[in-house]
């Protein structure tokens, strides 16, 4: 995928983290505290189109009945509370095609998706690198208000339900796209240790990265070599960022293990 915002290719661990971190720093507060979020994919030329998008040519007809249905033989403590945008990032969690992309605050967690395939280390990853707070820049005034009221940057269910209880809300405040940053609640250790987030857009066709690429301030993206993926993958598994951390359980230690133990 072409972006004209030029990518910063980076061609070792060092360079790496002056890519991921040179940003971070906030003259208000003093104090390293990024305004950006993270998402990590083990081939570069991957572009941010969601689940959804991916099941066919009406998807955007489809998506109230799959989120309906999802909530019809969900059990009835699936979610926190009955808001739509908690039962949608419980549907999102579990699998389900939605409208939302994952995101993540840490860098290290992002670089751990691009790196986590050892089939995939023959192709170039990246990292994309978001500015989520200069995105309230092109928020509703009705959004934005709520978030500045909230003294917040990102919206929880709650306070985003009250202003906007469902899709068709979204789109109406205004013409033009926009982008949403959630906080989804705490429904799993999953979601706590990836320091997860979701992005979704104000109309279910409508593509991030298409958005971004109308606003390209908001954004950046850090290439990694196919030649700097181990080195990458075993550095943090040094530091604790493997599945036995990120996805708590059986399946997540399995996972770690047995790329561990894989030969290169």
């Amino acid at each position: 995928m072409e972006s004209p915002v030029e990518d910063i290719v980076v061609n070792s661990w060092t360079e790496l983290q002056s890519a991921l971190f040179d940003h971070s720093w906030d003259d208000k507060i003093e104090r390293f505290r990024s305004a950006h979020v993270y998402r990590g994919t083990y081939n570069k030329e991957f572009n941010l189109s969601t689940s959804i998008m991916r099941i066919g040519s009406k998807y955007d007809m489809l998506e109230p009945h799959l989120l309906r249905n999802f909530r019809k033989y969900a059990h009835n403590n699936a979610a926190p509370g009955d808001l739509i945008w908690n039962w949608l990032a419980v549907a999102q969690h579990h699998g389900l095609p939605t409208r939302l992309l994952d995101w993540t605050y840490s860098p290290y967690v992002a670089l751990h998706f691009a790196t986590e395939d050892l089939s995939t280390f023959d192709q170039d990853g990246c990292v994309w690198c978001v500015n989520y707070v200069k995105s309230r820049d092109y928020l509703p005034s009705t959004l934005k208000k709520t978030l500045e009221e909230e003294g917040s940057n990102v919206f929880t269910p709650e306070m985003l339900s009250p202003v906007a209880p469902s899709f068709k809300a979204l789109e109406s405040f205004q013409e033009e796209d926009y982008v949403i940053f959630l906080e989804p609640p705490s429904l799993d250790a999953r979601i706590v240790h990836q320091y997860a987030l979701f992005s979704m857009m104000s109309k279910v066709k409508s593509e991030l990265n298409e958005w971004l690429v109308q606003h390209p301030e908001l954004y950046f993206r850090v290439v990694i070599p196919a030649k700097l993926k181990w080195e990458i993958r075993d550095k943090l598994d040094q530091a604790n960022i493997t599945e036995r951390v990120l996805l708590p359980g059986l399946s997540g230690l399995s996972q770690w293990l047995k790329r561990h133990y894989t030969h290169k």
